[in-house]
């Protein structure tokens, strides 16, 4: 019987079931002849959609990723560092490299004025596009205040100032978040009013610098916790005014977007945000407390289930001429819910027996903490201290220190995180019901939109193998030493706790004289107290016999 790390290296996406491929996909054919730009395709979710085009709809006329010029590479070499990921391998098998070819970068940013696009290029554009998918954003949360708004809001309006311009546009699919109209505790799919007018705030951006917008933001931002929920709001209300005056218009409301779960690989993530990166450093061993909830849960959704649902919206907009249904959320939490809790013992389950990480520094534990103090106290004796004194040993031994410089970076992720698990929403998602009803038994398997056959701890088991294998770099084949070495972290774990008990012990013996006498001196000291205030309350002689015992 093969091993679950060889069954997870050779895996290979359902293939359509005999009795399905007589059914039609209309799906895909809504795309046929179609040209596209899509902002954000070099992120983990515009990856997954760029993948999933070309492999369900091959007969795409092209697509258009805008790219910037990073880290020294050009946006056509960006493009061939996209297509070297592993996440298109099974692409490439099914259609041959030639598909690639398909996909063709367009120099520009969406930070910039115009988005930094030539006029050839604008041209180009705005005569041969009919599809628009706007997913550029930085999802930073404690981002500065003036970028996030210039890239998310100002970004999105030049976006839609550039759809204008498009002769053909069939649909402008913009992508925000379910998390970005916080004042709501029950949220449904239609528009809510901004907080403030997003014209001016990206005037004022655009005039102030951003040493004086960081002195006011706090005033700005008003009962938003972060930059990135506040500019993704007003991001929104710029698109509803376009589809108030007639524009094609989707707004695509996902919330916490995690990694794949069917296909192409179950697993992949380019990033450690959400659940991922509470495994990866529980699994480590240096997360060992949270303040949150433990009851409490979040509302996620594989980033597959996410693209196949934004492909799903723009073939009932073009392909069913369905353009009432314009705002819709791509959420889980109505059908199924992971509390945090569970999503720590799941993963402890996990990296303890079956996944372990390389090089964990202790052995997973810890517990989520209802009490802020609690917590604060936990991380100073179980993070700060810790990471302090392990930094010494690696210095002294002639490595660069890491471990202070991790915590800090956890702490920060503390700040964003408390504020939503300690917050709840419920998110109603009618419109995903709607299509669950309107499509054939082909299209809801070839673009699954329900959790219906979900194992969580499978799901979990994957997600941690594909962090392990591409985002740490840690081989399948080291999986042996890595479980031996949490065994020993196991009983190293064991010992310290025995160790520090019995020097508790040890210690509250050893002054226990003391201890014994400051507790009579006390006691002694609040009989006296309690003496002089009735005495001066009460001469009662009844009073005195008892006041005059021995406590």
């Amino acid at each position: 019987m093969a091993s679950f790390e060889e069954g997870f290296l050779n895996y290979k996406p359902p293939v359509l079931p005999d009795e399905l491929s007589n059914f039609p996909d209309r799906v895909s054919k809504t795309f046929i002849g179609k040209t596209i730009f899509i902002t954000g395709g070099s992120g983990f979710l515009g990856k997954v959609l760029v993948e999933k085009l070309l492999r369900k709809c091959p007969d795409i006329e092209r697509i258009y990723l805008l790219l910037r010029t990073k880290k020294g590479s050009n946006p056509k070499q960006r493009v061939e560092t996209i297509f070297s990921s592993v996440l298109f391998d099974h692409l490439k098998e099914l259609r041959g490299v030639e598909v690639l070819n398909k996909v063709y970068p367009i120099a520009g940013d969406v930070s910039e004025p115009g988005l930094a696009i030539n006029e050839s290029d604008r041209r180009l554009l705005a005569n041969t596009v009919q599809i628009v998918y706007h997913a550029a954003a930085t999802i930073r949360f404690d981002e500065a205040l003036k970028k996030a708004v210039l890239l998310n809001t100002r970004g999105t309006k030049m976006v839609l100032d550039l759809a204008k311009e498009m002769k053909n546009l069939q649909v402008f699919v913009h992508v925000s978040t379910s998390y970005c109209h916080l004042d709501e505790k029950v949220l449904f799919e239609k528009a809510y009013p901004p907080p403030t007018d997003p014209h001016k705030i990206i005037q004022s951006m655009e005039m102030l610098d951003e040493p004086f917008v960081e002195t006011i933001s706090k005033e700005i931002l008003g009962s938003f916790p972060n930059s990135y929920a506040f500019t993704k709001c007003l991001s929104e209300h710029l698109v509803v005014e376009q589809i108030e005056a007639g524009m094609p218009c989707i707004i695509a409301r996902p919330s916490i977007v995690i990694p794949i779960w069917k296909e192409p690989l179950p697993g992949w993530t380019d990033n450690i945000n959400g659940p991922t990166g509470l495994l990866i450093g529980a699994g480590k061993g240096v997360i060992r407390t949270m303040f949150c909830n433990n009851q409490g849960y979040a509302d996620y959704l594989p980033v597959d289930i996410t693209v196949n649902g934004i492909i799903l919206l723009t073939w009932n907009y073009i392909g069913n001429n369905d353009t009432t249904r314009t705002i819709c959320h791509l959420t889980s939490s109505q059908e199924w819910r992971v509390t945090w809790q569970e999503i720590i013992d799941i993963g402890k389950s996990i990296v303890t027996t079956e996944v372990p990480l390389n090089g964990a520094v202790w052995y997973p534990g810890g517990s989520m903490k209802s009490s802020k103090l609690v917590h604060n106290i936990c991380v100073f004796f179980l993070h700060t201290i810790p990471a302090y004194f392990l930094d010494a040993i690696i210095y002294m031994s002639g490595n660069k220190p890491c471990l202070v410089r991790i915590q800090d970076r956890i702490n920060k992720g503390f700040e964003v995180f408390e504020y939503y698990a300690n917050n709840q929403w419920e998110f109603r998602n009618e419109h995903v019901h709607y299509m669950r009803r309107i499509m054939n038994p082909r299209e809801k398997f070839e673009y699954k939109i329900d959790g219906n056959d979900m194992d969580i701890r499978n799901y979990f088991r994957d997600c941690i193998m594909a962090a392990r294998i591409y985002i740490l770099k840690e081989t399948p084949d080291t999986l042996p030493r890595a479980r031996i070495h949490m065994k020993i972290m196991y009983f190293v774990d064991i010992i310290a706790k025995i160790l520090f008990f019995g020097l508790l012990l040890w210690t509250v013996f050893k002054w226990s004289d003391t201890i014994i006498a400051i507790g009579l001196l006390l006691l002694n000291l609040i009989r006296l107290f309690f003496k002089s205030i009735f005495s001066t309350i009460n001469n009662d002689a009844t009073v005195e016999p008892i006041l005059n015992k021995e406590l």
